[in-house]
């Protein structure tokens, strides 16, 4: 059986959200490869890191839905992962953001992050998101709350242990003048 379909590429004002791919192995196994990884599995070898870049397009295939490679509008240059996460084990649909070090700071992981769950809504009819976020990862605590999200509890994951969960407010709390909806992007 074959299956085909189009991975979106979402556009903000100075990022791409597009499909990961082949170009993507090599800054993600340097990004795999530093502590920088460390709230999101890694440090890994290049051998997992490439399972991590096969896992991030399958989920795509399997689900419909997934996480985009984030590139720098004006550069192109590799900056993390964003999108939409639901495998196996997790007690819901998530908007994640892995960010490298080299793009922390500047607002990116927010950026992305409004325009995918702006999907998740706008395109995909999603009602709610949550957001895991690993114990001591204060960066990514302030992305959520950034976002609109507020702490809603605990989560054990079995590989990673317990794990803050935020939750995202809905499509109906968002102010449609400024809640980054793809429209906005195209």
């Amino acid at each position: 059986m074959t299956t085909s379909f189009v991975i979106p590429t979402l556009e903000t004002p100075r990022l791409v959200l597009r499909a990961p791919g082949l170009e993507d192995f090599a800054p993600m196994t340097a990004f795999y490869a530093t502590d920088h990884a460390k709230f999101v599995g890694g440090p890994l070898t290049a051998e997992l890191a490439w399972r991590a870049l096969a896992m991030e397009a399958g989920h795509w295939l399997l689900q419909g839905f997934g996480r985009w490679t984030i590139v720098e509008k004006d550069t192109g240059k590799w900056v993390g992962m964003t999108g939409l996460w639901f495998p196996d084990g997790f007690p819901e649909q998530e908007l994640g953001w892995d960010l490298a070090e080299h793009a922390t700071g500047k607002g990116y992981a927010t950026e992305a992050a409004t325009a995918a769950r702006a999907y998740a809504y706008d395109v995909l009819g999603w009602t709610t998101l949550i957001s895991l976020v690993a114990d001591g990862n204060e960066a990514s605590a302030a992305v959520a709350r950034r976002l609109g999200a507020s702490l809603d509890g605990r989560f054990t994951h079995a590989r990673f242990g317990a794990m803050d969960l935020y939750r995202h407010p809905g499509p109906e709390a968002l102010n449609s003048d400024d809640d980054g909806s793809v429209e906005a992007y195209a």
